[in-house]
């Protein structure tokens, strides 16, 4: 019995010292950041031009016949006289209202990069305007602030690379390859008629790039639980998505006379059973090198847990998928949306219909959401439905060992200093699902620091950059260009 005592404590001392060990050297991959590098720009101008663009009303709404084409003329005119440097070095194409600039570089053997981001805005939900505490198209600047739709969803990224590039052609930079600059008008409404022209002009010519870069995730603070720096995530994929309708059916009739089992009870069970039993997630691939870089950044009883995943990987699997924003990175995502059924009070309905929006995993397939859900829910009394004629897949995963990735990466580390970078997943969409086809890698990043709070304007109310924030990122951008333009 003492022998048996004896081997158990050895084994758990043994046990404690292999998972203490491997936590000791669970430490950020790069040790030192490089040597700090600065720009001085014209902050005024760019502070100025950025609270111009937000004036114009640039809005996609879902309903293409209520667009104001003339707020979207005004603006590519307003862009033509601001930046005029650029115009006058460059080519300029439209595809409709999305511009297209080339910035001829001197090799033409050298495969070109492209910098992108769109200029069109999702609306200003009716009746809320007076919960903005600046009016969201206003362009207020105040002591910290740039207020308005599109002061991060993407405005900041557009006039950002444009007072890039201006700065760089004022400086005299001339790139090694070829530059290009697409500014899209309706990536709110999927960049059909913008974007994915831009891309089939590109492959008709067949030009391939070396590496673009798109709008994506910000540098966040308090993002990342127990990770108390900036955290700059470099999206190098985007989710799918796919919208179901889950039909519960039934006989219809009276109210006073209800069946024993209605549709909308049809209906309830499959969505809260869709709820309870969501596609699997854990991680590996993307996921796993995403949060194996940043849980080196974690205090170390959580280096411990993220060191040792063999022992701690469904604890590690369990903590990620109890939040919200960590749990869409780790799987295929359900929300139910949207539901309809009857249309009187005391009218039984014969059929409850609940939309479902699922968005998917690189892991996963279209088809593999279509089983999951018919496999889990469907029935005689339960019908799924297409609601769209077919979903959009996930992207490819673009490498996080190219050199576009780490112009990307150094550029960060340049500008803002100990902060932490990694290979991200994007949980939205972005124009990159287009520019990804002509692209041997494309990146989803915008180089500008957010807080939670801050983060939460995006798409919602009180959207705002802080201004020292939005300089940065200029900043951030010329040396991304600097350097990927290079050789």
């Amino acid at each position: 019995m003492k022998a048996i005592s004896k081997i158990i404590i050895i084994s758990v001392l043994a046990l404690m010292t292999l998972m203490l060990f491997n936590a000791f050297l669970h430490t950020p991959s790069i040790d030192k950041n490089p040597t700090p590098i600065n720009f001085t720009i014209d902050e005024q101008r760019a502070i100025n031009h950025l609270s111009k663009s937000i004036e114009f009303k640039t809005i996609s709404n879902q309903n293409a016949s209520s667009k104001d084409l003339k707020e979207f003329l005004d603006f590519i005119d307003w862009i033509k006289i601001s930046y005029k440097l650029v115009v006058e070095n460059t080519s300029l194409e439209m595809f409709n209202q999305t511009l297209l600039f080339r910035w001829e570089g001197k090799d033409s053997n050298l495969q070109p990069i492209l910098l992108t981001g769109h200029y069109d805005v999702v609306p200003v939900i009716p009746g809320t305007e007076n919960k903005w505490q600046e009016p969201p198209f206003s362009g207020k600047i105040d002591s910290g602030y740039i207020w308005g739709r599109g002061a991060l969803d993407d405005k900041s990224g557009v006039i950002g690379i444009l007072e890039a590039v201006t700065y760089l052609m004022e400086e005299g930079f001339q790139p090694e390859r070829t530059v290009y600059l697409s500014f899209g008008h309706d990536e709110e409404i999927g960049g059909v008629n913008g974007a994915a022209l831009v891309a089939k002009h590109l492959a008709d010519r067949e030009i391939q790039l070396e590496w673009s870069l798109d709008e994506g995730s910000f540098l966040l603070g308090g993002f990342i639980p127990n990770v108390d720096k900036l955290v700059a995530a470099i999206n190098v994929a985007e989710k799918g998505s796919v919208t179901l309708q889950v039909v519960g059916k039934a006989e219809g009739g009276h109210s006073s006379m209800p069946t024993s089992q209605s549709a909308v009870g049809h209906l309830s069970k499959a969505l809260a059973k869709l709820e309870d039993n969501r596609m699997s997630g854990e991680l590996e691939g993307l996921s796993l090198q995403m949060f194996d870089e940043m849980s080196r950044h974690m205090p170390f009883i959580y280096k411990i847990a993220f060191a040792n995943r063999w022992l701690f990987g469904g604890l590690i699997d369990s903590y990620l998928a109890k939040i919200p924003a960590t749990n869409a990175m780790i799987r295929t995502t359900t929300a139910p949306t949207m539901l309809s059924a009857s249309i009187k009070t005391n009218v039984l309905p014969i059929e409850a219909v609940g939309t479902v929006n699922f968005r998917i995993h690189p892991r996963n397939s279209v088809e593999d959401v279509f089983d999951h859900v018919r496999e889990l829910v469907e029935s005689d009394d339960v019908e799924i439905r297409e609601m769209y004629y077919s979903g959009r897949p996930a992207s490819e995963v673009s490498s996080w060992e190219s050199s576009g990735y780490k112009v990307i990466e150094s550029s960060v580390r340049e500008i803002y200093g100990d902060v932490v970078v990694a290979p991200g997943l994007m949980i939205a969409g972005s124009d990159s699902r287009h520019y990804g086809k002509v692209a041997d890698d494309a990146y989803r990043f915008n180089p500008f620091p957010l807080s939670n709070e801050e983060f939460a304007g995006f798409h919602g109310t009180n959207e705002r950059i802080e201004t020292d924030a939005f300089i940065k990122g200029i900043k951030t951008y010329i040396r991304i260009i600097e350097v990927g333009a290079s050789k």
